[in-house]
């Protein structure tokens, strides 16, 4: 455990948006040691590091080996059982991104090196860690006769999103041949996860529904909710081209319509992301933070029916965040 007088020294694996613009910020609020950026591209490991003045490597042995680091933080693109394994055997406690994996065979995998490892793995569900969740958690438990769940997520290209974080443009000088076969190793975990499945579908489970739905349904399991375990999904348009297609899915729970509505929208201002549970005596209406701002809070509005009278309550959080709370 953490204290001000034992701090834990930690290091990134995987130096791009989200590591630049809220975990590094983060950990160093919580009290953490950063100690080495790990990233595939020299250029990126080098200049995030030496900006926090810290040591920065492109290999993630470099870490592993390392018996001064406590910790890792994996914000790698793609699947983490691999890293995520050799952290785990080299006895480093674990924060990884989702996805953890893409397939059962690769959770057993990981579940196996934790318990042979005997250290913490946790994923980066930070919503579920929001300071609101147990909030809205709670209003939804007093809510009676639930009818609906809906959650709706505009979620616009990077470039809207990550303007305000003025990031030096990206340099391609990755290990090409290292890129390459963890391509090819996403792929064929795919395959063993649907297998039949179509490239461009395979790419859908990897980079959307394992990128980012996830996200909704930890988040549902955070609210308390019983999700149903037969979904229908549709996507539109169809896969093709290069930018990915909308979501709509659509189950029942319990006698509750769940709906879960994934919009891209490339132009689209800004980040959205609500929850709506709609019950006989009232409606919880959850907003979530925006990715990529540091500051950013979500919004919990509870509207209760009693009577005549509707009482609205609206609540925020002022000084945490769920990527904060997720580390302590």
């Amino acid at each position: 455990m953490m204290t001000r007088d034992n701090p834990i020294r930690i290091a990134i694996l995987g130096a791009g948006i989200i590591a630049q613009s809220i975990h590094i910020p983060s950990l160093l609020r919580a009290g953490f040691i950063l100690d080495t950026v790990c990233d595939l591209s020299p250029s990126r490991a080098n200049d995030v590091a030496a900006r926090y003045g810290v040591r920065g490597v492109t290999n993630p042995n470099d870490v592993f080996s390392d018996p001064r680091i406590d910790a890792v933080l994996i914000a790698t693109p793609g699947s983490h059982t691999e890293l995520t394994i050799a952290a785990l055997m080299a006895g480093k406690h674990v924060l990884a991104e989702k996805p953890l994996a893409l397939n059962l065979a690769e959770v057993d995998r990981i579940e196996q090196a934790q318990r042979d490892s005997g250290t913490v793995l946790q994923i980066g569900y930070m919503k579920m860690y929001d300071p609101l969740t147990q909030r809205a958690a709670n209003a939804i438990a007093e809510l009676t006769d639930i009818r609906l769940v809906r959650v709706t997520v505009s979620h616009p290209a990077d470039a809207p999103q990550i303007q305000h974080l003025r990031m030096k443009p990206p340099v391609n000088d990755a290990d090409r041949a290292e890129i390459d076969r963890a391509n090819t190793y996403e792929i064929e975990q795919t395959n063993l996860a649907l297998p039949g499945a179509t490239p461009e579908f395979g790419a859908y489970f990897r980079n959307i529904i394992h990128g980012s739905v996830i996200h909704e349904t930890s988040l549902l399991r955070g609210l308390g909710l019983q999700l149903p375990t037969e979904w229908t999904a549709d996507v539109f348009p169809q896969l093709h081209g290069t930018e990915p297609s909308s979501l709509l899915a659509i189950g029942t729970s319990n006698d509750v319509r769940f709906i879960i509505s994934w919009n891209w929208l490339p132009e689209y201002p800004e980040y959205n992301e609500e929850v709506k549970v709609l019950g006989s005596n009232g409606r919880v209406e959850y907003h979530l933070a925006k990715p990529y701002v540091l500051e950013e809070r979500s919004r919990l509005i509870v509207q209760r029916h009693d009577g005549q009278e509707r009482q609205d309550t609206t609540y925020t959080e002022i000084n945490e965040t769920g990527f904060l709370r997720q580390l302590v």
